[in-house]
């Protein structure tokens, strides 16, 4: 059985979190003010008073926000006010690239970004596009809080930015128009979205499926017209994408455990007092761990919505099988990259 979470734990969690995000788009992404009366003492322990700016290309119910906005909470009362942050959500400040671009400029002081889009910066990075690198969720966490990866974080200083922490975005698995996806055998002739990065097109094609590269807001038009036969993705995509309208079978093979990555600019970061710095790591590590349950819940309630209201059928997988046609993939990239096998290596010790 899938882990259910009641709803009510989703809307609770919502209504303490509502709270008022910054507006100042022309300030810079981390400025400082006059400290505020009667915190004196705070602002000679943590440093002058600042406020930092954080973009994102999501929504405001999206739970990766909500663990953003309890982040900036948590920043607030532990500076007692001395720090703030102002959020920027649906894009407000451009794409996901255009604002990693400005964070490394210093325009940004953070940003939530796929794992997959910080390969560029650190092959790294690539680890985390593979498939079946994490036995399972529990595995998944304790390899991104492992020392390997707090080290990967810091690793793009000199790119303009540094990781601070992650927040999960679940297991990728196959939802398809009018078959379910049981074994690799089951892909063959099958046309399937990916995302637009080699690992997963050298994936598709190991599987023996058909890989098809487009945005994502093509997805649910191309499945509606048959330009492709499926695709790949968390539950959520069936309700929050409407995929579920289109596509009758989600199958749990779990290919890929992708994180999300909070990252800082490293002008920012640089210009923080190791106060206001422990601050702000102690504040993400806490809203990861705000975020898992919030992440449950949402999967709850889309795997609910999208049987009772759309009829989607889920199927549970033999893991096997897909494993094996794929595990050549691992050795492929550790030995193109270096730093990918180093950190296969230690995930694998974490086994």
């Amino acid at each position: 059985m899938r882990k259910l979470l009641s709803v009510g734990i989703t809307v609770s969690l919502i209504m303490m979190l509502l709270m008022g995000c910054g507006t100042g788009a022309g300030e810079p992404a981390a400025s400082p003010a006059a400290s505020p009366a009667g915190n004196e003492q705070a602002g000679e322990s943590i440093g002058e008073e600042v406020t930092l700016r954080l973009a994102h290309n999501l929504n405001e119910q999206h739970t990766v926000h909500l663990a953003l906005a309890e982040f900036g909470r948590l920043i607030e009362e532990k500076s007692q006010g001395n720090m703030k942050v102002d959020i920027y959500p649906n894009a407000q400040l451009g794409s996901e690239e255009q604002v990693l671009e400005q964070l490394q400029a210093g325009g940004v002081a953070m940003t939530k970004v796929s794992a997959a889009a910080l390969t560029p910066y650190d092959d790294g990075y690539n680890a985390f596009t593979l498939p079946y690198v994490f036995a399972d969720e529990n595995h998944f966490f304790t390899s991104m809080e492992s020392d390997a990866v707090k080290e990967l974080y810091q690793s793009t200083h000199d790119k303009g930015f540094v990781g601070l922490t992650y927040y999960t975005s679940g297991a990728r698995s196959f939802y398809t128009v009018n078959k379910p996806i049981l074994h690799p055998d089951d892909l063959r002739g099958v046309k399937i979205r990916v995302m637009g990065f080699q690992s997963q097109t050298d994936m598709m094609q190991a599987l023996g499926g058909t890989p098809v590269g487009m945005p994502y807001g093509d997805v649910y038009t191309s499945l509606q017209s048959g330009i492709i036969d499926g695709a790949e993705s968390n539950e959520t995509a069936l309700t929050n994408g409407k995929h579920g309208e289109v596509s009758k079978h989600f199958s749990y093979d779990e290919h890929t455990m992708i994180p999300d990555i909070l990252v800082v600019s490293a002008r920012v970061w640089d210009s923080l007092t190791d106060a206001q710095k422990a601050i702000i790591e102690a504040a993400a590590v806490e809203s990861t761990e705000f975020h898992k349950p919030l992440w449950d819940a949402a999967i709850a309630e889309a795997v609910t919505e999208a049987t009772e209201e759309m009829g989607v059928t889920f199927h549970e997988v033999d893991k096997g099988p897909f494993r094996d046609a794929v595990a050549s993939m691992l050795d492929e990239y550790g030995a193109q990259y270096p730093e990918v096998k180093s950190l296969l290596d230690s995930f694998k010790a974490l086994e």
